[in-house]
Parts: C-alpha cells; sequence; structure tokens
C-alpha cells in the first residue's frame, strides 16, 4: 500500500503562541504534495518537515483568515528565489485571486514560474482537483467568512496480481494488464481458471478531510460517511461552548460528535484558542464521545 500521509505544521488558532503554530498541513499521497492552509511561519515549518518544496503543486486555502493564508505569499517568494519553474496551483475562495495576484506584484519580480489561481465555491460541494490516482472536493462550513473544508480521496485501484499463480498456470507478464483488469485465464488444455484465483483484492480506497474553522454543523457528518482519517477544528472546550457559537468555532466534544455519526476511522483534533495551556482537557472531552481522537501538535506525521 502507498503512502497516504499527513504532515501537521501548524495546529494553532488565531492567537501565536510559542506552542503551537498556526493552520497548515501538508498531505502525501500517491507521489503527490498537496499543502492545506498556509498561514504565517509555514514555509519554516515545511523546511523542518524535510518535505521537498520542489514538490509541492498544490494549495488549498480553506478561508480568507490570516491564520490560514498569511505565509502564502512568503512561502511564493522563497520559491521564486530558490529557482522555481513549475507551476503552483492555489485553491481557496474566489476573493483571494485578486488580492493575491497584487501580492505577487508588489513583493515580488520576475518569480520565475506561474501562479494558477483555482477559485472554489464554498458553498456547494464539488470536484476541485483530480488526476489518475485521488480527487479533491471542497465541503462545505460555516463560519464568519466564506469557508470550506476540504476531502482528499484515493480512487479505487486494480487488484494485486499473484505472481506465484501466473507462474504455475504459466501466465505471460503480457497478459497482467487483462487479468487486473479482471479477465480469467484460459490454459492449453482449455481448463478456466478464474480471475479471483489469479488477483488478491485491491487496497480499500484510504480519504483524509480537513474541516477548518467552522461552527458545529449536526448534519456535517453526511458529508463525511466512512472517511478514514478526520482533522476537525477543536477550538475550544465545553467550559467556552457560548464562544464557540459566537465566533463559529466548534469544541472537542462536538467535533467527536461528527466524527461519531460519521462513522470515520480516527479524529484529529486541532486549532486550538491559545488560553489551553493543556490540550488534554479537550482530548478528554472527545474521547467520551468517540474514543479513536488524537490531539495533533507540530511535526507529527499521521498515517492515513
Amino acid at each position: 500500500m502507498e503512502p497516504f500521509k499527513v504532515h501537521i505544521l501548524g495546529c494553532g488558532s488565531a492567537l501565536p503562541t510559542l506552542r503551537h503554530y498556526a493552520s497548515s498541513q501538508v498531505v502525501e499521497v500517491r507521489d503527490k504534495v498537496l499543502m492545506l492552509d498556509c498561514a504565517e511561519g509555514t514555509q519554516m515549518q515545511l523546511r523542518k518537515s524535510r518535505v521537498r518544496f520542489t514538490k509541492l503543486g498544490h494549495v488549498f486555502i480553506t478561508h480568507l483568515h490570516g491564520d490560514h493564508c498569511f505565509g502564502l505569499i512568503g512561502m511564493i517568494s522563497t520559491f521564486g528565489l530558490l529557482g522555481r519553474t513549475a507551476k503552483l496551483h492555489v485553491h481557496g475562495p474566489e476573493a483571494l485571486g485578486p488580492e493575491l495576484q497584487r501580492q505577487i506584484g508588489f513583493f515580488t519580480h520576475d518569480l520565475g514560474f506561474e501562479v494558477v489561481f483555482h477559485p472554489v465555491d464554498t458553498t456547494v460541494r464539488a470536484v476541485v482537483y483530480e488526476d489518475r490516482s485521488i480527487q479533491v472536493e471542497s465541503i462545505p462550513l460555516e463560519h464568519r467568512v466564506p469557508c470550506c473544508g476540504y476531502l482528499i480521496s484515493e480512487k479505487p485501484t486494480q487488484p494485486h496480481i499473484r505472481p506465484e499463480m501466473m507462474d504455475c498456470y504459466g501466465i505471460p507478464r503480457s497478459q497482467m494488464g487483462n487479468i487486473k483488469a479482471g479477465a480469467d485465464w484460459v490454459t492449453a488444455d482449455g481448463d478456466v481458471i478464474p480471475n479471483d484465483r489469479l488477483v488478491r483484492p485491491a487496497d480499500s480506497p484510504r480519504s483524509y478531510a480537513y474541516l477548518s474553522d467552522t461552527r458545529y454543523l449536526p448534519q456535517l457528518h453526511e458529508q463525511l460517511q466512512g472517511v478514514s482519517t478526520l482533522y476537525h477544528e477543536s477550538t475550544y472546550g465545553e467550559d467556552h461552548l457560548l464562544q464557540a457559537n459566537k465566533y463559529c468555532h466548534s469544541t472537542a466534544r462536538q467535533a467527536a460528535m461528527v466524527a461519531k455519526a460519521a462513522g470515520v476511522g480516527k479524529l484529529l483534533l486541532g486549532h486550538y484558542s491559545s488560553r489551553y495551556d493543556d490540550e488534554q482537557v479537550l482530548l478528554r472531552e472527545a474521547k467520551e464521545v468517540f474514543e479513536n481522537t488524537y490531539l495533533t501538535n507540530e511535526m507529527d506525521v499521521i498515517d492515513v
């Protein structure tokens, strides 16, 4: 099974602290590197993660609050200084496009590569990027500004060839494609070898949902059924439920309620309020609802 990994670059919220950077993650899947949000300090964290800058092809911005996008122009500028030539694709709310172009024109000269902006309608679920092996969908959220999460999903793969069976029946390597596609094999004597004897089942497709700032949405789980790993903002504990409601954020317990209702594999907490010196209280409250819950911290690498 190919790696599907999430690098946590920052899991704090808007107010900077000495313990956490603001929101940013890197996802490695099927030989691609994607970034989710790009807060101040992201490029420094990216260096620490040892993910190669040159492999980063797409950046997905959830919304236009500084703790999710202030690092974007700095990272783009650095890529130019490093001699990048490959296109960088940026996906985000429509209003980001002209502002990003203004900043690029003002702060960079002879950038050396093209930044391609793709507007995202944050009000609908839609495929915003896909290739032969993965797709990325927007998930509408509710915050104080237009906001969406992103769902990264592997596409189904073909079954695995059983080489010992290929050798046993003398099946030429040239037939591997047909066997993977479901064909049986007919021997020289006319015996039919069923396809299920020649292959092992394909790996189950994995998926990762990144839900940044949002108020608790009781029906959100309908968009996330069976997701392998869910990251759901958990800014507050139940002791600050009023603030969560006021500022359109979620508590750790509410994040766990979404995870449980969606039947996800595991839940990752993040976007912690700076008021918490120890996020264990958030973890305890979430685990009361959904046991397979984990805190995120900078430089964590999580297998989806």
